[in-house]
């Protein structure tokens, strides 16, 4: 499937891509990497005591979330499980300017996070594993997946994409994520708070990137 995407250039020289459809950017025009390394990595990834990490992330859309967490992962081994229902096509996704901000050996695995297979785990790195999954979030099924350390969620805005923000979503999601587990996302909606609260995670916003006042942050429970 596709969706008609224009790419944009953030105000830390980074790309990101605006969906005119939805009058929606894939990351905050105040700075893409600036913003996933705030909302993902500082406060998603960075938390986590865990060396052996499984990480789930809604929406791969540009793969920027997977590069910097590749980038930070340390000495830890994760498997990265990311779901996309609208692929990037080989014409948008080499225009991207995230590798040039980045020491040159992450360029080869940007590269290869795009090109690999769909649906299929691939060893993008030492202690990475990558799998896409070329699926509707809204059917998909989980229990053909791990349990979950870390979620990232990085869907479009509950009033773009309402269906990706649903209680019986977050549910799933949490059944699927092992005690401690965490969840991460750019939204500070106190509906969404709401919903994830029930669903299961103990949920608190915090401070937010530039441009984006809060956040949300949460654990399941021990």
């Amino acid at each position: 499937m596709t969706m008609d995407r224009e790419l944009i250039l953030t105000a830390d020289g980074s790309h990101t891509l605006y969906v005119p459809a939805l009058n929606e950017h894939f990351h905050s025009v105040h700075g893409a990497i600036q913003e996933s390394m705030h909302v993902f990595i500082k406060n998603g990834l960075q938390r986590s005591t865990k060396q052996e990490l499984c990480i789930f992330e809604v929406g791969f859309g540009t793969g920027l979330n997977a590069l910097l967490t590749l980038a930070n992962k340390g000495e830890r081994n994760i498997r990265y499980f990311s779901i996309e229902k609208y692929p990037l096509t080989e014409a948008e996704f080499s225009q991207l300017n995230f590798s040039r901000q980045f020491p040159d050996e992450l360029s080869a695995p940007f590269e290869q996070m795009h090109q690999c297979p769909w649906n299929k785990a691939q060893q993008i790195a030492p202690g990475f594993e990558l799998t896409k999954l070329d699926a509707d979030l809204t059917i998909f099924n989980f229990n053909i997946l791990p349990q979950f350390d870390l979620i990232y969620f990085d869907a479009f805005a509950p009033n773009k994409q309402a269906d990706m923000w649903s209680e019986a979503l977050f549910a799933t999601i949490a059944a699927q994520t092992r005690a401690g587990g965490l969840f991460v996302t750019y939204c500070a909606q106190g509906e969404v708070r709401r919903k994830l609260t029930r669903s299961g995670f103990d949920m608190q916003r915090i401070p937010g990137p530039p441009g984006k006042k809060e956040m949300l942050f949460g654990q399941k429970p021990a």
